[in-house]
């Protein structure tokens, strides 16, 4: 049997960007890909702080460096400028991977950029 583990969180993020009428999903900047090991096109769950949505889209690059998290198409509707989210991706496990997995948790200041890795 396996099960849906949380594999990597970007923890209140702030929202840099939003644009109703671009193609949806989340520009997320490079750096902190990396550090979540994140990938582009790679389905993301987010949950904003400010107002308890919940949603689903998949990841673009944003330029590293940058801080940018931008929300794109529907998903712009569900997040203001400025708001914070946490953003999570999940993997299946078998009982023997989540014996000694540890979910990437990835803590950044008020620029989005990265403060601590957990």
């Amino acid at each position: 049997m396996q099960r849906v583990m949380l594999r990597a969180k970007l923890h209140r993020v702030t929202v840099t960007q939003a644009d109703l009428n671009y193609e949806g999903s989340c520009g997320i900047d490079q750096d902190l890909l990396d550090a979540a090991d994140m990938k582009p096109f790679e389905k993301i769950e987010l949950y904003n702080v400010n107002n308890g949505e919940r949603f689903s889209t998949y990841i673009i690059t944003a330029p590293r460096g940058s801080g940018e998290i931008s929300l794109n198409g529907a998903a712009a509707r569900r997040a203001h400028l400025g708001d914070y989210l946490i953003i999570c991706t999940y993997a299946p496990m078998t009982e023997t991977e989540i014996e000694t997995y540890k979910p990437k948790v990835i803590l950044v200041d008020d620029a989005n950029r990265i403060k601590e890795i957990r």
